[in-house]
């Protein structure tokens, strides 16, 4: 960033604006009074009492004396009072700039708690004082995603090299195909987590999404037919209650990615024990403004603070054990990012006697839309 030259600070600048706009108000004034003094009459006028008014020559003189020692000292007020009055006017800017150059310097947890009443510079600090909680917020999540995502992919790598070192130790008693086996299995988790991080970094941070009309019906229908067999291997019962047509604006790509780590994610979890059954119910209907998907899953009781955690990334809830199928941790996560770039929103709330049920919303192609 280049460093730009020195100039006249907003504080000068102002005084001498201030000190200038008083001296021109007093030229106008004096103006006026020379104008006035143009209807006296030339020479003295005496009055019966022996009393006289001085000629218009006299007053003249006498008012531009005056008239220049009066610029003189307005001059003097205006430099001497627009200091005074800048530096009361800029103190909120000089707060706002000392916070903004600490957390420049690192100091998220820096904020201006400008007082006062409502106006420009209190809505301006209060903005800025938002933005300072956003970023924080953001670099906490991120630091978090960073040390939890280092850890589960610290994870797999460490079990494969702990299995290599404990075959290498012992060749002759290796059973090659059991160990080609659970290395293979480690890999192909590793892979999925690499490439559920990559999906979210790019739903997260993807920018502008191509959008289209997708039939979301067809869709949902499509991603259920490709993990009834997860289900029946489960086991578990999925059902689908799918209303036709139902379009909605997305990207179809992320769209389906969402709505299979949404399927996925029930399948995984939805046993629980004691539970007679599994099941997972899917649903697509549509309403004014946006088609709406329900999964709901039978599973182990949650609590609503415990299902609030659970869209932050690497977050399982509690008997979410890892297993084979189990997911990476990011489904969830991957599927709310999707749902926000598409300015639609995903609501998430323990199912009564155990498990979960969640709704996505994806809004509908407009009238113009519709016509395009």
């Amino acid at each position: 960033m280049r460093e730009r030259p020195a100039g006249l600070s907003v504080r000068i600048k102002l005084t001498l604006s201030y000190a200038v706009f008083v001296v021109i108000v007093g030229i106008a004034l004096f103006t006026v009074g020379f104008l006035v003094l143009r209807f006296l009459p030339e020479g003295n006028l005496y009055a019966d009492n022996g009393l006289f008014t001085p000629a218009r020559s006299n007053l003249a003189e006498v008012f531009v004396k005056y008239a220049w020692f009066t610029l003189a000292a307005l001059a003097v007020i205006g430099l001497g009072g627009g200091w005074i009055v800048a530096g009361l006017m800029l103190r909120p800017l000089t707060r706002i700039t000392d916070a903004a150059r600490a957390v420049r310097d690192g100091s998220l947890d820096r904020r201006v708690d400008l007082p006062g009443r409502r106006d420009e510079l209190t809505d301006l600090a209060d903005t800025f004082d938002a933005m300072l909680s956003r970023i924080a917020e953001t670099v906490q999540e991120q630091r978090r995603f960073a040390a939890n995502a280092s850890h589960e992919l610290r994870t797999p790598h460490a079990t494969m090299r702990t299995m290599l070192e404990v075959a290498r130790a012992d060749p002759d008693n290796v059973d090659v195909e059991r160990l080609l086996g659970r290395l293979d299995d480690t890999n192909e988790r590793a892979i999925r987590l690499t490439e559920a991080i990559l999906a979210l970094s790019r739903a997260s941070h993807g920018g502008v999404i191509a959008r289209s009309e997708v039939r979301i019906d067809a869709l949902t229908a499509e991603v259920c037919a490709e993990l009834a067999p997860l289900a029946v291997d489960a086991p578990a019962r999925l059902t689908t209650r799918i209303a036709s047509p139902a379009v909605a604006v997305a990207d179809e790509t992320l769209a389906r990615q969402m709505i299979t780590n949404l399927v996925h994610n029930a399948i995984v979890h939805s046993a629980a024990e004691g539970t007679a059954s599994r099941e997972i119910q899917v649903t697509v209907r549509t309403d004014a403004r946006s088609v709406v998907i329900d999964v709901a899953n039978t599973g182990a009781e949650l609590s609503r603070e415990t299902v609030a955690t659970l869209p932050e990334p690497f977050v399982r809830a509690a008997g979410r054990a890892r297993t084979a199928a189990a997911g990476t941790g990011l489904g969830l996560a991957i599927a709310v990012a999707i749902v926000r770039a598409h300015e639609g929103s995903l609501e998430l709330w323990p199912r009564e006697g155990g498990g979960l049920h969640a709704r996505v919303r994806l809004p509908r192609p407009t009238g113009d839309q519709a016509r395009g």
